[in-house]
């Protein structure tokens, strides 16, 4: 209990952040629809956010080990307020893209700060249940935060005034906690093809899964619109998915650990192609329908990082785990920024159950890619332990990766 009441503060930082950056996505999307943006600027935001935390990924470490988390935090957190309070001075899709790269930095970069302050004071004995409790809140709030664009008016200067003062508030907690600040990390190496080297399979699960998660989150509002959902119900039906996910961690995880997890990728690809084709089809089904069909496609594509993840730490020393999961975050953003732009201009292009058809054909080059690999690889002689890696930045490495070592210990 003593253990987290000192993360308190971090925790309360998680939940304003989440709850910012977590909304503007959607408000976007449906702020872009209002202004008669088209299907292929909208999806350039989401892609210009996942620019904008690709170089939040790469740039927070050192920053932090030049100025300090509290201060490093700050900056992240002023970028981002930004962003959001300029949106309604320059009425203009390009120029929103500049915006959203400057929320996709404050993503990356406050991620960054929370998760490596935390990696600094957990010991191996409260590492499961402190990092437990990270996932609750983190997950948590992103549920809530889908939720905000029911109340949110599209394009209104007062809707992006809110998140921004959210962004703000984010930064109390963890400026005027008494908890002393860790010592600053050493920058980290980026090495991608560190990826590839160890597991081939594993590079290209994490591009799907960036082709899945950033097309659904950013253009979904796009889609919903299309099958003539209103807002409050695009407000649940982004909730849903990320709702699926968060309830097939765990047994995805069990099997993860008693099976082959390339027989795990390949059958959660399998699934995926079905609840993609399932959406697709089923968009006329009313409320209810879509939202099952959106349940279902986030417990069978949301746990695909984790396990591709996993799966590419078998074959990975202990010297390597950060170096590796930076890779593999690498990969994840190259996905990402090319997800929502070519997702949207489907849409716009051949209609709203194009975006599902694309995500399926990702996963059906996944299952044949799998496949291939299991004939040219055995399976791993040793394991680690399957652990819901949440993608927000390249220290996650750390976080996971002394759990990963206490097991093959």
């Amino acid at each position: 209990m003593r253990m987290m009441i000192s993360f308190a503060a971090l925790f309360l930082s998680v939940i304003l952040l989440q709850l910012s950056t977590g909304g503007v996505g959607p408000l976007d999307a449906l702020s872009g629809l209002t202004l008669d943006f088209s299907n292929a600027q909208i999806g350039l935001l989401g892609s210009a956010h996942f620019f904008g935390f690709f170089i939040g990924c790469w740039w927070a470490p050192r920053l932090m080990g030049t100025i300090g988390h509290s201060r490093a935090f700050a900056a992240f957190t002023a970028a981002g307020a930004i962003g959001l309070l300029a949106h309604m001075l320059v009425i203009d899709a390009y120029a929103w893209a500049l915006m959203r790269v400057a929320s996709g930095l404050c993503v990356a970069g406050c991620y960054t700060v929370i998760e490596a302050w935390l990696q600094a004071k957990l010991t191996n004995e409260t590492r499961g249940r402190a990092m437990g409790s990270y996932r609750v809140v983190d997950m948590g709030a992103s549920l809530v935060a889908q939720m905000l664009i029911s109340v949110l008016e599209p394009a209104s200067y007062v809707s992006y005034n809110l998140l921004a003062l959210l962004c703000c508030a984010a930064l109390l907690p963890i400026t005027l906690t008494r908890t002393a600040e860790p010592e600053t990390p050493g920058a980290l190496r980026l090495r991608p093809m560190l990826a590839v080297t160890r597991s081939p399979l594993a590079a290209a699960g994490v591009v799907v899964a960036a082709l899945s998660s950033a097309s659904f989150r950013m253009v979904g509002p796009v889609y919903g619109q299309g099958v003539g959902l209103a807002v409050d119900q695009i407000a649940w039906f982004l909730a849903a998915f990320v709702a699926g996910g968060a309830l097939a961690q765990y047994p995805v995880g069990w099997l993860a650990d008693k099976y082959d997890r390339r027989w795990v990728l390949i059958w959660l690809s399998i699934a995926s192609i079905a609840s993609s084709a399932l959406t697709a089809l089923t968009g006329d089904l009313g409320t209810a329908g879509v939202l099952l069909t959106a349940t279902l496609f986030g417990a069978t594509t949301f746990p695909i990082y984790s396990v591709a993840a996993a799966h590419a730490h078998d074959f990975a020393e202990s010297s390597e785990r950060v170096e590796l999961s930076a890779a593999l975050m690498f990969f994840f953003a190259l996905g990402a920024i090319a997800a929502p732009l070519l997702a949207s201009t489907l849409i716009e292009v051949y209609g709203p159950s194009a975006m599902f058809v694309m995500i399926g054909v990702g996963h059906g080059a996944l299952v044949i890619f799998g496949l291939i690999r299991m004939r040219m690889r055995p399976r791993a002689t040793r394991r680690t332990r399957y652990v819901w890696a949440p993608r927000t930045s390249f220290l996650i490495g750390r976080l996971t990766g002394r759990t990963r070592e206490d097991d093959d210990a």
